[in-house]
């Protein structure tokens, strides 16, 4: 099993506003970057968060090696249903992401 947590340097989410949510996956290097580039796919990271795969922005930095992946939030930063104020806990759902089991399903599907 391969959690993506545990190949890329670091993850981490954050509001890009009040409407939007970025989570960053730092590489580290260029071939961890590429094979993250590869593995996670735009539809992938659409089903994790459950948001249209056509509202999802995907920016890929490879001089950085990093991944950008930015979304609508569900509730509006700060409003009554809001549970998260900062969007710091999004980064969790992708770091515990189990890419081999992902693959496998992929695959068979």
């Amino acid at each position: 099993m391969m959690k993506v947590g545990e190949q890329v340097k670091k993850i981490r989410s954050k509001n890009a506003g009040p409407f939007w949510i970025t989570v960053d996956v730092f590489c580290g290097d260029d071939e961890t970057y590429q094979k993250m580039n590869t593995l996670l796919s735009s539809n992938m990271i659409a089903e994790l968060y459950r948001v249209p795969v056509e509202t999802l922005k995907r920016f890929a930095i490879p001089g950085l090696s990093v991944l950008k992946f930015s979304f609508p939030r569900s509730v509006v930063q700060g409003g009554r249903f809001d549970r998260d104020m900062h969007g710091a806990q999004m980064s969790v759902l992708l770091a515990e992401l189990d890419l081999a089991l992902e693959t496998d399903e992929n695959k068979q599907a």
